[in-house]
């Protein structure tokens, strides 16, 4: 990848830690028996009462871990945003509870409500985690491939086509809860349009690198990026749905070919194991 776009990679993906916060306002244990709504965040003797007579010192873990060993609460809240990824991707953000992700890490409420407030900024702090994730590894992606070209190949790749690393792995219903609540709180939204400027930046700096070096045409990076997003996210809600005609594999031939004509490069599916999207016609375009 080019110093540009290991910029825009790298650059973004430091946006907005959550920092460890109050606690429950109402007994988690009941409101996951119950399954009722996630309970609002309120001070610290919320905690002991949620947490039982024998919860006290987990609930004080982010201080004490906070004197230990450098990289330890970090660890802890990484392992909490991969069972929220998780969870949700499974049962969808609706029908997700706090206690869920718990349960799947072995740990009290009370403690994943100690460092994200609510249920949607576990959901928002996830997706940013993946993303930065996602990132990373495109950013190491790219650094090997000697063209423009090929980068944002791979980039479209990384977007539609099932991924080897199960770390980074799209689970499409996660985007459409994701997008969904969105609509609804500011919040998320707030890191929707970050998460989105973001992906255009480096779709940018791509076309832009490939500008300079006599790869792509002439046209109007930015403009461009928003088409090219639009698109991505078009296809990914195909996917998602499962429609019969929108698959991985034919939304990456079709992405593909609708870059390769506008940035007046060639493009083949040949460079890809069992390639087979439909062609796109002049009136399709």
């Amino acid at each position: 990848m080019s110093d540009q776009v290991a910029d825009a990679a790298a650059g973004a993906a430091g946006s907005g830690d959550l920092a460890a916060g109050a606690a429950p306002a109402v007994s988690l244990a009941a409101a996951a028996e119950s399954g009722g709504p996630e309970p609002e965040s309120t001070g610290p003797a919320a905690v002991a009462e949620a947490m039982g007579p024998d919860g006290l010192a987990e609930a004080e873990e982010p201080a004490a871990v906070a004197e230990g060993p450098p990289g330890v609460a970090e660890a802890r809240r990484a392992q909490m945003l991969r069972a929220a990824l998780d969870v949700i991707s499974e049962r969808g953000f609706a029908d997700t509870r706090i206690a869920d992700i718990a349960d799947r890490i072995g740990i009290s409420p009370a403690l994943v409500i100690y460092y994200f407030h609510t249920k949607d900024q576990l959901l928002t702090e996830a997706i940013r985690y993946y993303e930065d994730a996602w990132y990373a590894e495109g950013k190491r992606r790219m650094a090997v491939l000697p063209t423009a070209a090929q980068q944002l190949e791979e980039f479209v790749a990384m977007n539609l086509l099932p991924e080897a690393n199960p770390e980074l792995e799209s689970d499409w219903q996660l985007w459409l809860d994701f997008w969904v609540q969105a609509a609804r709180n500011a919040d998320v939204a707030s890191v929707r349009r970050k998460s989105d400027e973001r992906w255009r930046e480096v779709i940018v700096t791509l076309v832009v690198a490939g500008q300079e070096a006599g790869e792509f045409a002439g046209i109007d990076p930015g403009p461009f990026a928003i088409f090219l997003s639009a698109l991505l996210d078009g296809l990914t809600v195909q996917i998602a749905l499962d429609d019969p005609v929108v698959d991985p594999v034919s939304a990456f031939g079709l992405c593909m070919r609708y870059i390769a004509d506008h940035l007046g490069f060639p493009w083949t599916a040949a460079g890809r194991d069992q390639m087979s999207a439909p062609e796109i016609t002049s009136a399709e375009r």
